[in-house]
């Protein structure tokens, strides 16, 4: 039996080395983070899929591949909380993320411990958020911290070097 692609996507964006390092960071992450058969790599079969699917989307896709993250980690049971303030419980006006507990806190609640926290993109708790480039970067550095911390720590592991790579095409 012959195996063949359902949908060619490597092919469209040959000329595209921020799209081709995406690619390249999802699969190491994915064989770094997942054991065969593991639970959560079905979980991530479908986000993965979207993500690939719009990866010819050049305005879009970085901010679903910092999704696709923060789903990863979830799926993994590192998922970050940032729905409600830690300090108050309030769910608006969430604007950083404790490096320590994965938690949202408001930016009336952070203000004295802002320089320690990290900086929460509009874009993941709102679907309608204009996404920056300067929100992908933050992002990433959110979604890095708690994959390095909670996941590849773990594992006595390095965060992939795909990865690394990722960020510096998408941030300079």
């Amino acid at each position: 039996d012959v195996a063949e692609a359902s949908r060619e996507r490597a092919s469209h964006v040959l000329d595209d080395a921020k799209a081709l390092a995406a690619i390249s960071a999802v699969t190491a992450i994915l064989r770094m983070s997942l054991d065969e058969g593991d639970v959560a790599g079905s979980a991530m079969f479908e986000a993965t899929e979207v993500l690939l699917d719009q990866i010819e989307a050049r305005e879009i896709w970085p901010a679903l591949y910092v999704r696709w993250e923060l789903g990863l980690l979830s799926a993994l049971g590192f998922g970050l909380d940032l729905q409600e303030c830690a300090v108050s419980g309030a769910n608006d006006g969430l604007t950083h993320v404790s490096p320590r507990t994965g938690r949202a806190v408001r930016g009336s609640e952070a203000e004295d411990y802002v320089a320690r926290l990290l900086r929460l993109p509009g874009f993941l708790i709102s679907t309608t958020a204009q996404v920056t480039p300067e929100d992908v970067a933050d992002g990433l550095k959110l979604t890095g911290h708690f994959l390095e911390a909670r996941v590849f720590h773990a594992m006595n592991r390095a965060m992939p070097p795909e990865r690394e790579r990722l960020v510096k095409r998408l941030v300079g």
